[in-house]
């Protein structure tokens, strides 16, 4: 018995298991919280990109006041060279005092956006520190702790350095292998039963999904996906099952 859809649960920042709100067996909606990690690094980070953005707002409030009077004195300067009463070095004095208040207003908005940038960083960082099930099932394993420290997605080498695994009971199969010999009459949708070996008084109904494209050499076997209809309660993955499919009649020979 397998479970296609399965999910092992990794941490993807390094953090102290602060909160569990899980149990092994309980069932998780997709979404749902499993654990809470803490990482002081990460709030100061945060903090720090926020006070990094309101400090990137006044500077460019500034600049947006210092090119606001750069343009009005272009602007008398202009009025004072069309009358004659000012000279022409004072208009370009003052042409070239608003274009860089321009620059230094585009330069302030620009921290602007990095400053936004640095502060979704640090809100995902947070945000990832809340450990959700990423699909709809059942706890199957649990290896977080209160209290301890965990290791970031990267570096973690082994499936034992993981949070959770979560297990979607509602989508349980069996592979079962079938000798080379013995495969060709085979195909996706023929059906037949199986019985587990833990439930041997309760056969169930089955049927092929689909045949392995490739065939396990060391075994000499051909694998087959089938799919359950009603199997007892109490089914789990990686029980054993032994299974009979009903073979369609052979049709005439063809010359």
């Amino acid at each position: 018995v397998v479970a296609p859809r399965a999910a092992v649960v990794f941490a993807k920042y390094e953090g102290r298991v602060s909160r569990i709100e899980t149990a092994p067996g309980e069932t998780v909606a997709a979404g749902q919280v499993l654990a809470k990690l803490e990482d002081a690094g990460a709030d100061f980070a945060l903090e720090q990109a926020r006070a990094a953005k309101r400090q990137a707002e006044l500077v460019m409030t500034a600049r947006l006041i210092d090119l606001a009077q750069a343009r009005a004195l272009v602007a008398r300067k202009e009025r004072l060279a069309a009358s004659e009463a000012g000279s022409r070095q004072a208009l370009d004095d003052a042409r070239t005092a608003m274009e860089r208040a321009a620059n230094a207003l585009e330069q302030a908005r620009h921290a602007c956006d990095s400053a936004d940038l640095l502060i979704r960083i640090a809100e995902e960082h947070v945000a990832e520190l809340t450990i959700r099930a990423p699909i709809a099932g059942v706890v199957s394993r649990m290896d977080a702790h209160l209290g301890e420290m965990v290791l970031s997605r990267a570096d973690s080498v082994r499936e034992s350095q993981s949070l959770f695994a979560i297990t979607d009971m509602d989508s349980l199969a069996i592979d079962a292998d079938v000798a080379e010999a013995a495969v060709a009459p085979l195909k996706p949708g023929l059906r037949g039963v199986a019985t587990l070996d833990a439930f041997p008084d309760r056969p169930f109904p089955i049927a092929v999904l689909r045949l392995a494209l490739v065939a396990a050499a060391e075994k000499g076997a051909v694998t087959l996906r089938l799919s359950l209809d009603h199997p007892p309660a109490g089914i789990r993955p990686k029980m054993a099952a032994r299974i009979r499919i009903a073979l369609e009649p052979a049709g005439d020979a063809i010359p």
